[in-house]
């Protein structure tokens, strides 16, 4: 009777406030997003006509994975030993795009490697997506879903299979990885972060914003649609990386930060 009493407590306390998920709250352990990642990555895997992983061009994936690692050397990255961190390219032209699964398995298309300019700017996304599995931003929102009937039900041991059913419905169609506006803007938050121990210029992810915003404008929305889907966009976020420069002393764009020759070099090797 006591346990029902606390969990009704708790419950009460939550909604009282608002979404769980809302709150920064997470219901699941850190081995759920690595199992999640691991099932997601397996799908990707298998599914080669949607997700054609790029094979015999190592020297491309090796540059990739090097920018990788050197975000994931930041202080700042809390999971590099527990979470997967692995980096592959999907070989797809026509999309502009890249996303990270729970667990940190994190995918790069060649449509993105051909839009981008310069290697900062890559470094900028891929701190991006680290920064979206280090914060739980999916398993946060599998939380969310959940809703206070369930919690309650899982919170006395009613029904455990809740939570692998959820899961299960947020995982098909990778509908998991569709970010809100706040989960985009705190990714955005913590890739700077990262970037400032790099040799990267923190702010490039800005030229991204503004590649895209083009490009948009100028009726090419439906090329970065599926972008759009799982990335909002909206202009508070390019401010909000313009305030975070200036609060790290406004650094400044050069070739020696932005390495764009070097870029260029790799993109002429792109299949």
């Amino acid at each position: 009777m006591r346990r029902i009493a606390i969990s009704f407590l708790f419950l009460f306390s939550i909604s009282s406030i608002g979404c769980i998920g809302a709150l920064g709250v997470n219901l699941f352990p850190d081995s759920r997003d690595i199992e999640l990642g691991k099932q997601i990555d397996a799908e990707i895997r298998h599914n080669t006509k949607e997700y054609p992983i790029l094979t015999g061009h190592g020297e491309l994936k090796e540059y990739v994975e090097s920018i990788g690692r050197r975000i994931l050397e930041s202080p700042a990255v809390r999971k590099r030993g527990m979470y997967a961190y692995t980096f592959e390219i999907i070989h797809d032209d026509s999309t502009i795009n890249a996303f990270c699964t729970p667990g940190g398995y994190i995918y790069v298309y060649t449509g993105l490697l051909r839009f981008l300019d310069n290697e900062a700017t890559l470094a900028g996304v891929l701190g991006h997506e680290i920064a979206h599995a280090e914060r739980r931003h999916a398993t946060l929102r599998m939380s969310s879903a959940l809703g206070l009937q369930a919690l309650l039900s899982i919170a006395l041991g009613e029904n455990p299979g809740q939570l692998a059913q959820v899961s299960g419905n947020l995982f098909a169609g990778l509908g998991l990885l569709v970010n809100s506006r706040s989960d985009e803007t705190e990714a955005d938050t913590y890739s700077m972060t990262y970037l400032q121990t790099t040799p990267y210029y923190p702010g490039a992810i800005r030229y991204f914003f503004d590649k895209v915003s083009a490009g948009s404008a100028g009726g090419k929305g439906s090329t970065f649609q599926r972008l759009l889907s799982t990335h909002p966009l909206p202009h508070d976020r390019i401010d909000h990386v313009e305030n975070l420069l200036k609060k790290m002393g406004n650094p400044q764009p050069t070739e020696g930060n932005l390495f764009e020759i070097r870029y260029q070099q790799m993109k002429n090797r792109l299949p």
